[in-house]
């Protein structure tokens, strides 16, 4: 076994692999960017040594740099968790060229897999199923054309070197497939720097499943079932579980035989994951379709070590070891249900736009397992709720890399209560200084369609009604999670010093507070009332409660509103209130009526970056009319691209920005003249 590795990685999967590593007592070191030196990851090592700048391309992406901190630190092998440098052939090969292990699959397999095209032109060799399509090298733009109008509406534009569901594109007829070429072809070639592409017919309510397999250097291959991975946005997983429901046992052993084949066509070693496209038949089965396989680690094996009891990072250091695996294929079984949720600093509501910002407050549930792995048997009941994170209370999300803040896992001795298990977990999530998909998150898991598994890609957007239009938890409920904390802190006060008593104590009368909160836009006004024996209520309009509360340390509170008790969970950020309960979530905003409030009065007519990022198409030019909805622009933000839209009818008054150029958050990219005033304009 090794003495020492370098992590060539960041976040939460950095500490992931630093985790096990300590656990065999293998030294570890960390590399990190200038805006990672006090990140966790770095804590997590027992070495760090700084490569570069923010940008991937200045640290992270730098192999030459990462080899000569390998050598210089005296490490053996390297792991490269997933994204970055994980697949690519040419740092796998740097890596064995400098006398180094590379913890990952031999370049030749992970070169054969890196392109999909070609993987598809392998898997289709070996008799793997594949989905109808073109693979070709030709990329001339009529021809892909030409081939998608053969294969049939719809399709799916897909880039070769792709993955993470950058540089795809759903085509549904004929006239939109040259833009979404284009566009395809600009994301592929900035997140991957290849712009080819490949077509394939779009499988109707499809079901994404994946099949873990592991390979050592002594040819034994087994794979370790299947997880479901259906649940996505944007083409990006947001909850993963295995087993896959539903899957009948020939199914899965079918797809686990399909998987390693695919693996033994290319002499895979270490870890990966073939993915299908699974397709459901009248009859309740599902034909499956290769789809690519990752030459990694994946995000989502958490589940997968949840119900096998193996720790697949240990896996991966024992094979590239050079040791046997550890099991064979007759010694693997399932053991309950597992599900894994990404907790995510983006805007659900804005189109999932990324979100930066410190992480104000960062609360987990009660009793979690920091990326805790079983060391005993299959049967050994693992950790009820796992915590995967790179970040913490205190550190930032900045734009330089993807936006996940952790992963929350789960596991019951069945679906049902590993789905209970989670709502539950996420309810005792408490993210507060940005933008999470918490909240949202819940509403998937109690959403109709996953409780009951009716699983598909499409399931986020079948579901809009209800995951997207929520309403907030009642008003008087939330108010009164605000008084409470606001009566526990002047509680405390008044304890530490008795001339400085709120306690509502009058000569004439009951104390009366006027508090005005806004919530979603809507402004209400509250009025408690304290009486001298020490009750007091809670009015909204012709409305009123008692209320009582009592503080349960912390941010947390016992509150009684007429007849109903429950623990609210407040925090303050600036001049914004975050209430949390077992019913939802909420943010209220306190107004001050001695503050002027400048809302404007419809706007000036300036667009601005809902984010900080790259701007990389202008879509109009001044003097241009365009219609609500009409694309104006595309930012590149943290891999991803972004289209600006006209907000209503008018006219471009002029662009304040050129492509290429770097906009901060809230940075104006043009300027619109309404329409009325449009037309005023053009009569002179």
């Amino acid at each position: 076994m090794f003495k020492k590795i370098l992590i060539a990685n960041r976040g939460e999967i950095a500490c992931r692999v630093a985790a096990t590593a300590r656990r065999l007592g293998i030294r570890t070191v960390a590399v990190h960017s200038d805006v990672d030196a006090d990140a966790a990851h770095v804590a997590a090592c027992d070495e760090a040594v700084h490569i570069g700048g923010a940008a991937p391309a200045d640290s992270y992406l730098r192999a030459d740099r990462i080899l000569e901190v390998a050598r210089a630190t005296g490490a053996e092998a390297v792991h490269p968790g997933y994204g970055f440098l994980s697949e690519n052939e040419g740092f796998a090969q740097a890596c064995a060229d400098a006398g180094l292990v590379f913890i990952g699959p031999p370049p030749a397999a992970i070169q054969a897999m890196g392109l999909k095209a070609e993987s598809k032109r392998l898997m289709g060799a070996a008799g793997v199923p594949l989905v109808p399509g073109y693979h070709g090298a030709n990329q001339d733009p009529a021809l892909l054309q030409a081939e998608a109008d053969r294969i049939g509406y719809p399709v799916l534009i897909k880039a070769s070197a792709g993955g993470g569901g950058k540089g795809m594109r759903v085509v549904t007829q004929a006239a939109e497939f040259p833009a979404a070429l284009a566009s395809c072809r600009r994301e592929a070639q900035n997140s991957f720097g290849d712009d080819a592409v490949l077509i394939e017919r779009y499988v109707t309510r499809p079901r994404h499943i994946e099949i873990q397999v592991f390979a050592d250097t002594h040819g034994n291959l087994v794979h370790l079932f299947e997880r479901d991975c259906s649940v996505q946005r944007r083409h990006q997983k947001v909850l993963e579980e295995a087993p896959a429901p539903g899957m009948s046992a020939e199914r899965r052993r079918a797809m686990g035989e399909a998987a390693v084949q695919a693996a033994r066509a290319v002499g895979y070693v270490g870890a990966g994951t073939v993915e299908f496209i699974a397709e459901p038949q009248p009859d309740g089965e599902l034909r499956f379709y290769f789809m690519e396989m990752n030459t990694r680690l994946q995000v989502e094996h958490p589940v997968t070590e949840a119900i096998t009891g193996v720790d697949l990072v240990e896996w991966q250091l024992r094979v590239a070891a050079g040791e046997r695996l550890p099991k064979l294929q007759h010694e693997l079984a399932i053991h309950g249900h597992a599900i894994e949720a990404r907790l995510c600093a983006e805007q659900p509501d804005a189109n999932f736009l990324p979100s930066i910002g410190r992480l104000e407050v960062a609360r987990w549930p009660a009793h979690v397992a920091f990326a805790r792995h079983p060391d005993g048997p299959a049967a050994a009941e693992p950790a009820p709720v796992r915590l995967d994170a790179g970040v913490g209370e205190g550190d930032a999300i900045t734009p330089h890399y993807d936006p996940m803040i952790a992963k929350l896992i789960v596991w019951g001795a069945d679906r049902a209560q590993a789905l209970a298990r989670l709502d539950a977990a996420l309810a005792q999530t408490h993210l507060v200084g940005l933008h999470s998909n918490v909240a949202f998150l819940r509403r998937v898991v109690a959403s109709r369609s996953f409780a009951q598994a009716d699983l598909d890609t499409a399931l986020i957007e079948r579901e809009r009604a209800v995951l997207f239009d929520a309403a907030p938890p009642p008003l008087p409920w939330l108010a009164a999670g605000v008084l409470a904390h606001q009566l526990a802190a002047e509680q405390a006060a008044e304890d530490a010093d008795p001339w400085s008593r709120r306690d509502g104590w009058r000569m004439h009368g009951a104390a009366l507070r006027r508090v005005e909160l806004e919530l979603d836009g809507r402004r209400e006004v509250l009025r408690l009332q304290r009486s001298h024996d020490g009750r007091a209520r809670l009015a909204l309009g012709d409305e009123a409660w008692t209320l009582a509360t009592e503080p349960l340390g912390g941010a947390r509170h016992a509150v009684r509103l007429g007849g109903e008790r429950r623990v609210l969970a407040v925090y303050r950020h600036g001049e914004r209130w975050h209430v949390f309960g077992a019913d939802g979530a909420a943010v209220l905003t306190e107004h001050d009526p001695l503050r002027h409030a400048a809302d404007g009065a419809g706007g000036d007519g300036r667009l601005s970056a809902p984010m900080p990022g790259r701007l990389i198409a202008l879509l109009v030019q001044p003097g241009d009319a365009v219609s609500r909805g009409q694309p104006l622009a595309v930012m590149e933000a943290m891999k991803m691209e972004h289209t600006i839209v006209a907000p209503r009818d008018g006219r471009v008054d002029a662009l304040l920005h050129a492509v290429g150029d770097q906009v901060a958050e809230g940075g104006e990219l043009l300027t619109l003249v309404a329409a009325e005033l449009a037309g005023r304009g053009d009569a002179g």
